[in-house]
């Protein structure tokens, strides 16, 4: 646990998802929490919570972020109380499910357009300028991995994304010679309140398995922490990061809106597999292809394709770390279980054998017993 009493972070989207998860962590490391969101209520009893928790103090606003303005009001009202935001944390966004052309409400796309990228811009706009000034602080900007291919059926929510991604990259290069640091996190599928409030509730991503929205909070933190660029959070989410580099747009896009569409009686697994087994191939190609090119190269552009195959090599071997991570965690749990039942067997095995002496015993008594009853009976009979 680090220890940051005096510092303050700005969250929003905190009353529940991976906002809450990401709000749980910084009051752990003793961050004062001004937490924004809409219902006032759940946040003062998540503020509550932490208090309890971890005798943190919260600053409550209620804003809905999807109105113009909103942002400068927070921004006014933070600097009314005298605070000073050290991490920003734009957490909030929503989505929309449905055909864009037919079936899904204008009105509500520019409302997630307001929440997912001006609002964002704008909070993120006034609070670096005065971390810029203090030449101190950090933001993290959710993202996600739909950031990284088209996403038909949601597609102005994965627009929003696409652009919460290529504006924080940007923005951590143009920052790169201060102490401002701006961190994107790309999550999967995760297991918050997202797809009811997106009406995707009945899509095969939403009926998977969706991520832990502490673990995707927790790979967040730790590369805000670090002061890194962008965390993938997951290693089938940085392999579909990667598939979604070298595929064609509209195999990444066909295959995202098999993910976004009802589940179908027929299983997906075999689309599933080949979609993995065309991006290994693309992978295995574009390998054979950048070969010849840094074969034909001047020295450098073979420093430049070094680099950028280390970085890719990076990305395989966390991937190949984490599924050994992974295998070895179901190993342990699998061996615990069997340890568990094999001594929930033994025990029943020690109770049964207990209860069979038991009955033994019982029985020779009342063998014992109808012994002195006949030999009484006979004796009076003698008698």
């Amino acid at each position: 646990m680090t220890t940051e009493v005096g510092k303050s972070v700005l969250i929003t989207g905190a009353s529940s998802g991976i906002g809450k998860e990401l709000a749980t962590l910084f009051a752990r490391d003793g961050y004062h929490l001004i937490l924004v969101s809409r219902s006032e209520d759940r946040l003062q009893t998540v503020a509550d919570e932490f208090n309890r928790q971890y005798g943190t103090s919260s600053t409550v606003i209620e804003k809905d972020l999807s109105k113009p303005d909103s942002a400068q009001q927070v921004y006014d009202e933070v600097n009314r109380q005298g605070l000073t935001v050290n991490v920003l944390v734009n957490n909030a966004g929503v989505g929309a499910h449905g055909l864009f052309a037919t079936e899904t409400n204008l009105q509500k796309e520019l409302d997630i357009i307001q929440l997912n990228v001006t609002t964002l811009v704008q909070l993120t706009k006034l609070f670096v300028r005065d971390m810029v000034a203090r030449n101190e602080g950090k933001v993290l900007n959710l993202a996600s991995i739909a950031s990284t291919m088209p996403n038909p059926l949601v597609a102005i929510y994965g627009a929003t994304k696409a652009f919460v991604l290529s504006f924080s990259e940007a923005l951590y290069n143009e920052l790169k010679d201060s102490n401002v640091t701006v961190t994107a996190l790309l999550p999967p599928a995760t297991d918050t309140d997202w797809f009811n409030k997106a009406g995707a509730e009945n899509t095969v991503v939403a009926q998977g398995d969706l991520a832990d929205p502490a673990k995707v909070a927790k790979d967040g933190y730790e590369a805000l922490m670090a002061g890194k660029d962008k965390v993938i959070s997951g290693a089938s989410t940085k392999l579909a990061a990667a598939m979604a580099s070298v595929l064609p747009s509209q195999q990444s896009a066909n295959a995202s809106r098999k993910q976004m569409s009802p589940p179908s009686e027929k299983s997906d697994s075999s689309s599933a597999n080949l979609v993995i087994g065309i991006g290994v191939a693309a992978l295995v190609a574009t390998g054979v292809v950048a070969a010849i090119m840094y074969r034909n190269a001047n020295p450098l552009e073979k420093a430049k394709y070094r680099y950028k195959w280390k970085r890719a090599l990076g990305t395989v071997q966390d991937i190949a770390q984490s599924a050994v991570k992974q295998a070895s965690d179901a190993k342990s749990k699998v061996q615990s279980q069997v340890s568990d039942l094999g001594d929930e067997v033994t025990s029943k095995a020690q109770a049964l054998k207990a209860k069979a002496k038991a009955e033994q015993l019982k029985y020779k008594v009342k063998r014992k017993v109808a012994d002195i009853d006949d030999a009484s009976i006979g004796s009076m009979v003698m008698d």
